[in-house]
């Protein structure tokens, strides 16, 4: 019977489905000791991970029956993807799985921050009653910039375009016949900086898209745009986006991802709570619904690979 080693959680009817099958080693708190992985994963079929196991080299090279390893969620930065490709090892991602919750995620902080939320609710709770000072706008009329244009950037596209917001999209790789399908135009990068008034991002991490968001891009917007980072944390540079808010360039930012996570305090302790700011730890597509179809689909996926 071929063995799967789960080690981070994974949604119980989806562990359930591929234990009638296999025979499953589930321990969601795996990926925190190195050294029960290191001699765990020698002889399994296949790995099923999140995103804090890291599935290096040095870990994989013992994995001397590995042939698939499935991913709960899309991003693949934590799996050594050339050394998976030599050894001929399958890697399954859930694409489009946490789509929705995703989307979600970045329309209710645009809305959130266009309101100034953030900053009224402190005000309010600390006795200041802020209803002058603080200025509320609409998502009606406003450009949205879409920094990539997959799965995630077209639910995001839907969604704003039912508030009557404008969308202009980046993605080099997205075909014209797209952009008339999903009603959105397709503009270069310099050109979606100038023109946006909320700047979401659903790029992958790669050599190009690291700090593709840094001090000299942030001085290139002229409607002092939200910025909504649910995708890789390194694409924008933390330091350039608190220093670019704090000079007047932005005028609020999410961020779902970072840098380092969890987030160091060298970056929070720059964050006071009057600044028009969101911060959360990397769940805008972790819901109550994602994690069943992300778990339902990697299930399904190991199944298949093995029969």
């Amino acid at each position: 019977m071929k063995k799967i080693l789960i080690t981070e959680f994974m949604e119980q009817d989806s562990v359930n489905k591929i234990s009638e099958q296999f025979d499953v080693n589930y321990d969601p708190s795996l990926h925190e000791n190195v050294e029960r992985l290191s001699s765990q994963i020698v002889s399994v079929d296949a790995i099923i991970v999140r995103n804090k196991t890291q599935l290096n080299e040095a870990l994989l090279t013992k994995a001397r029956k590995l042939r698939f390893v499935g991913r709960l969620g899309v991003g693949l930065d934590n799996i050594d993807i050339d050394y998976c490709s030599e050894k001929s090892i399958v890697v399954q991602p859930a694409t489009g799985m946490n789509a929705d919750s995703v989307a979600e995620y970045v329309i209710s902080c645009s809305l959130s921050l266009l309101k100034n939320i953030p900053p009224a609710h402190q005000g309010t709770v600390s006795g200041k009653w802020p209803r002058s000072p603080i200025k509320s706008r609409e998502l009606q009329g406003k450009t949205i910039g879409l920094l990539g244009f997959g799965v995630i950037g077209k639910k995001v596209s839907m969604l704003a375009q039912a508030f009557g917001s404008k969308i202009v999209a980046y993605d080099p790789y997205i075909p014209q016949s797209d952009a008339e399908k999903y009603n959105i135009s397709l503009v270069k990068s310099r050109d979606l900086f100038e023109c946006s008034d909320i700047i979401s991002i659903h790029l992958p991490l790669t050599n190009e898209t690291k700090n593709l968001l840094n001090y000299s891009s942030f001085s290139e917007m002229k409607n002092k745009p939200i910025i909504i980072n649910s995708s890789r944390g390194s694409i924008v540079n933390q330091r350039d986006l608190v220093k670019a808010y704090n000079d007047d360039l932005i005028s609020g930012f999410a961020l779902d991802v970072y840098e380092s996570e969890p987030v160091k305090e060298d970056f929070y302790l720059n964050i006071s709570n009057t600044m028009n700011c969101i911060l959360t730890p990397h769940t805008a597509g972790v819901t109550i619904e994602s994690n069943k179809r992300v778990g339902q689909f990697i299930a399904d996926k190991t199944i298949q690979f093995f029969k």
